[in-house]
């Protein structure tokens, strides 16, 4: 990699969250000398993509930057001499969101975008896409870095790790979130906290935290157990009871309540659809406003807005993780990457979620070893659910995707199972070309 300029190629250009990323590359210049950025995105995001490409000229014109910007669609282009291909996209963007939510809703099903059936439709449309981008980065620049930040990121991430020979690694920003949480109702620096994390994208645990040397995991419980701040924008912050923390014994990310709190979150989803709309509906009338924004000519910097979105602290995941790689920082990071051993009950080919030392040479998961018995049913589920669900996306295959709702754990049974993968292959047919099905 050269060492005196950096080329990003980010596929999804045209995402509200782009000027978070724009802002995080320009407050690390003296790290990071990138000298181009080539922002992708399909031709029905052409507004999109323009309003976002103008904002980033002015943030980098402000911060008297050198930096090329070129927005377009020719993915292959922006592959091409790329060092990081960073993929932040939506396959069927909100609407596909929103069907997502509203499908599990009609059979009483928790209906979430990266988790339960809603996930599980994503993942669909998503993988086959994201495994055409790996031939590009084959082909046009096999020393590239794909850095993936497309959800479900455990399920894209364990899609590319064994179907290509792309190296990737897939990031989220709940991890650095409940980071920022921990510190808030500890009063400390972030810096200040070590956090053992260990599990699948979306659920993932801090099995053990410590703030300068003390083990903190009880005081986090009891503070979390009593009320303090620890879920996201986009997850209804239904009270955890203390009883059942300390029975746990580890620190719960915010995704968790839809698994050990279903009946609340369901119920809460349902009378939030019915008078508010879903989750994606609501996010679609906050992106609006929002590229409004991005439009003002006067507007040269992230604004404020932006992290109603949930995607609080994108930039320091993904631009961290650029950092570490290119300087080869040999340091700590929670990131999507192949187990290889590092947590005991699943295989070694299995992605997970966990603290990582990253490098020029890339990821190597801090081993845990054998989880609680309380955590390990649950993740082995789930991660059953993930592995025929990547199955079914890659293959087409009705028996794998039918299989794969039935491990869900938010899946209750598999008469529901099946009506539900019927009604999102059928309203999803247009992006799943791999499923040759008569549902007739």
């Amino acid at each position: 990699m050269a060492r005196d300029a950096i080329k990003l190629a980010i596929i999804g250009g045209g995402s509200s969250y782009t000027p978070e990323l724009v802002e995080g590359v320009l407050n690390r210049l003296d790290v990071l000398p990138v000298k181009q950025i080539h922002f992708v995105d399909i031709e029905a995001g052409f507004d999109k993509l323009e309003i976002i490409a103008a904002l980033a000229k002015r943030m980098i014109n402000k911060a008297e930057a050198d930096i090329e910007v070129i927005a377009d669609f020719d993915r292959r282009a922006a592959i091409e001499g790329a060092d990081f291909v960073m993929t932040q996209f939506r396959v069927g963007g909100l609407a596909a969101r929103a069907s997502d939510e509203k499908i599990p809703l009609k059979y009483d099903v928790i209906g979430q975008e990266t988790t339960g059936p809603g996930g599980f439709a994503k993942a669909l449309r998503t993988i086959p896409v994201i495994l055409d981008i790996c031939r590009d980065i084959e082909e046009l620049s096999p020393d590239a870095w794909m850095l993936n930040f497309t959800n479900p990121a455990g399920l894209v991430t364990e899609a590319v790790n064994k179907y290509t020979k792309v190296k990737s690694i897939g990031l989220c920003n709940v991890p650095v979130s409940m980071q920022m949480m921990i510190a808030e109702m500890m009063e400390c620096q972030p810096k200040e906290l070590q956090l053992e994390f260990a599990g699948l994208n979306h659920l993932v645990w801090v099995h053990r935290a410590w703030l300068k040397g003390q083990d903190i995991t009880q005081q986090v419980l009891t503070k979390v157990g009593d009320g303090a701040n620890f879920s996201m924008k986009n997850i209804w912050e239904e009270p955890w009871d203390p009883t059942f923390l300390n029975a746990l014994g580890a620190i719960p990310c915010p995704y968790h309540r839809y698994f050990y709190q279903t009946d609340a979150m369901l119920a809460e989803e349902k009378q939030s659809a019915e008078q508010q709309g879903t989750r994606a509906e609501q996010v679609m009338q906050t992106e609006a406003e929002l590229f409004k924004l991005y439009q003002q000519p006067q507007l040269d910097h992230k604004p404020q807005q932006l992290e109603e979105r949930g995607g609080a602290y994108y930039s320091d995941a993904s631009l961290n993780l650029v950092d570490a790689i290119y300087n080869n920082r040999n340091s700590l990071h929670v990131v999507n990457v192949t187990n290889n051993g590092a947590i005991h009950h699943l295989a070694d080919d299995a992605v997970i979620e966990c603290t990582a030392v990253i490098g020029s040479w890339g990821a190597k998961p801090l081993a845990v070893g054998r989880l609680s018995s309380k955590i390990s049913g649950l993740l082995q589920q789930v991660k059953a659910y993930e592995q025929l669900a990547i199955e079914a996306a890659v293959h087409g295959s009705y028996d794998d995707a039918l299989m794969a709702l039935s491990n869900n754990p938010l899946v209750p049974d598999i008469g529901r199972a099946k009506s539900i993968l019927d009604e999102i292959l059928e309203h999803n047919a247009p992006y799943l070309p791999q499923f040759k099905l008569d549902l007739s």
